[in-house]
């Protein structure tokens, strides 16, 4: 049945960074007024300015800050909202909380609880899914090596958290102990499931909108199998190659899963492909908008945030581009392509670790949507998913589409935190992607990331130093005698770097370099008849470097080493901010390299520490349940001779 019409006229977002400045922004268009929570950690964040009203969430553990309902039911009833929207992650694929919200007498922007409830569970929606005709993958019941490889699930839960690929039946035990325990921390509920895993499929889902009393609008697919950890990168719409036929068959086999719950709101239905033998199977119904939906919104020229209110008031909707108002056909008719990244703060060459710490600088330039979380000078805590902002462009072809963003992520400035900008640039730019053949095992087969190449940005770099360094009314490091050159010494990603030079009256002089233009922030180098400029952000010992060659980071090493400073051979240290989960080896035990010494949890993924050689443990410094900052000694393996 479709709810009595009701109008919101302020709303309160049950989320946090991007994901509520997105919702905000709807709002504000339909004059809606806005509401945020937040954490202590994320006080200081620009969804927190944006909103017209602002409630903290109280709490010592920012982690679960979010996930507390009665906190959140109570923060609507003090700011005076009268509908609460979920975001995406958290709550809002919780029936229960979308229980309390009505029971409070609030607006749930959102699907009807029960059909959370049938949907939460992957294994009880498989189920549904089967009954409506809908090709699921069945699980075996005991699986053999002819079973292999398998795929580890949470039930609750997706995000890749709890998902562990197992090749090996000896490995089976621990992968499922592992993912329960990932699955646990990230959702509440560990529970897995087992089933077949496709090596070469596809992750395709089809955007879909229902009013609640059976009708159904699709609003067209999304490729989304460019994935680092079972985690999206990478996201387009409509999907490339996918043939006719098995695009009319997907749109179909999503309006049906939806309309077998009654679906109300705007909703996701996740199914993994084959191109090969052109099948595709269900994975899953995310009951919520997804993280990916704006590549559907600019392809279709229609607003699902809008649609999530008008369904929730009562009043329904039309489908843009359509010749009919019935929303029970196809979204009407697409414009262009899409294509959507995800930025995050990890580094893709030490195996996606998170980073944190403050982000000095974040500036886009060029035609591009940017959903962001952070703005410059933001902190980026541990408590949270690693992602910064996604980046989507909208062009008239896909092969515009992937330029035009290569170009926006290139031109960008992004200082103070290791991204993984330079990865995406290599996956859109890369034959694989623009062949448009993309599984989702591509990440685990290149990780597409080229250093920058730029012999210029140490230089610039130097020249920007000595700059900001110059006395008024001197030549630049002006000497009497002068018996050498300057040094300047840096340290970049697994390299260091020396440049020696000359301050003479009339300039620099640099063997290979002509320096034409010297500042504190701008410098301009002439190389063998090329000239570039550069742009320098000097931050302390960091410099951050900007030019038509992309971004490299340095950081100026010091003239003389503080020996405080300095750990033993062997000194295992925390890659990242985090907490222990376990100690697997004792103090004065033989480890063997690669052996897993302990686990760390960090923005709810874990991350195993292993032996780095074969030796003794000499030293074990921390025990489940400790806290640890980023370079804290864990432990001290002696390598034996």
């Amino acid at each position: 049945m479709m709810i009595s019409t009701t109008s919101i006229s302020r709303l309160l977002v049950a989320n946090r960074a991007e994901i509520a400045s997105r919702v905000f922004r709807t709002a504000r268009k339909l004059g809606i007024e806005t509401v945020a929570v937040h954490s202590d950690a994320d006080a200081g964040l620009p969804f927190v300015a944006e909103a017209d009203h602002a409630v903290r969430l109280p709490g010592n553990a920012p982690a679960e800050t979010y996930l507390r309902s009665d906190l959140v039911i109570e923060a609507a009833k003090v700011a005076g909202a009268d509908a609460i929207h979920p975001g995406y992650g958290f709550l809002s694929e919780n029936a229960d909380f979308a229980r309390a919200v009505e029971a409070a007498g609030l607006i749930w922007i959102g699907p009807a609880p029960e059909s959370i409830e049938k949907m939460g569970s992957k294994i009880e929606a498989k189920k549904i899914m089967a009954a409506a005709g809908v090709p699921v993958l069945e699980a075996p019941a005991s699986p053999t090596e002819s079973d292999l490889p398998l795929l580890v699930k949470a039930s609750a839960g997706g995000g890749g958290r709890g998902m562990r690929i197992v090749r090996s039946l000896d490995a089976l035990a621990a992968e499922v102990a592992t993912a329960e325990a990932e699955a646990a921390s990230a959702f509440g509920d560990g529970t897995v499931f087992v089933e077949p895993y496709v090596e070469a499929g596809r992750h395709v889902e089809v955007q879909v909108v229902g009013d609640g009393a059976g009708n159904v609008a699709v609003f067209g697919e999304r490729d989304c199998s460019v994935q680092r950890r079972h985690q999206k990168v990478v996201e387009e719409s409509p999907a490339p190659l996918l043939p006719g036929s098995v695009r009319e068959a997907l749109h179909e086999a999503a309006r049906n899963a939806a309309a077998a719950i009654d679906y109300r709101g705007a909703g996701t239905v996740e199914f993994l492909y084959d191109a090969a033998s052109e099948r595709f199977w269900f994975l899953e119904m995310n009951t919520r908008l997804q993280v990916e939906h704006p590549v559907t919104e600019l392809v279709h020229g229609v607003d699902l945030v809008e649609l999530q209110i008008a369904v929730a008031e009562g009043v329904g909707f039309t489908v843009p581009n359509s010749s009919g108002p019935s929303p029970s056909g196809s979204g009407g008719s697409t414009d262009g392509w899409a294509i959507e990244v995800r930025l995050y703060a990890e580094d893709p060459a030490a195996d996606y670790q998170p980073q944190s710490g403050t982000l000095t600088t974040l500036a886009f330039s060029g035609d591009a949507r940017v959903d962001a979380g952070y703005t410059s000078g933001s902190a980026v805590s541990t408590f949270y998913d690693a992602m910064l902002a996604k980046v989507i462009v909208h062009a008239p072809t896909r092969d515009a589409a992937i330029r035009r963003l290569i170009s926006v992520l290139r031109t960008a400035k992004i200082h103070g935190l290791v991204t993984n900008r330079e990865q995406l640039i290599g996956i859109l730019g890369s034959d694989a992607f623009r062949s448009g053949e993309v599984t989702t095992s591509l990440l685990a087969k290149e990780n597409f990331l080229s250093p920058v190449e730029d012999p210029g940005a140490a230089v610039a770099a130097t020249v920007a130093l000595a700059e900001k360094t110059r006395r008024p009314g001197l030549p630049v490091a002006w000497r009497n005698v002068t018996s050498q050159p300057q040094r300047t010494e840096f340290d970049a990603v697994e390299t260091s770097t020396v440049v020696e030079w000359y301050g003479t009256r009339d300039g620099y002089r640099i063997d290979g370099f002509d320096v034409i233009d010297a500042g504190q922030e701008r410098v301009v180098l002439e190389r063998d008849g090329l000239r570039t400029a550069y742009e320098i952000s000097i931050d302390g010992d960091r410099i951050d470097v900007d030019s038509a060659f992309g971004h490299t980071a340095l950081r100026r090493r010091p003239r003389f080493i503080d020996p405080a400073t300095q750990t033993q051979p062997g000194s295992l240290l925390a890659p990242m901010p985090g907490s222990v989960i376990s100690v697997l080896a004792e103090a004065g035990s033989d480890v063997t390299e690669g052996q897993p010494l302990l686990v760390l949890e960090a923005m709810k993924m874990q991350h195993t520490v292993t032996a780095p050689t074969s030796g003794v443990l000499t030293q074990i410094n921390v025990k489940a349940g400790t806290q640890v900052a980023a370079g804290e000694v864990l432990a001290v393996v002696e390598e034996t001779t």
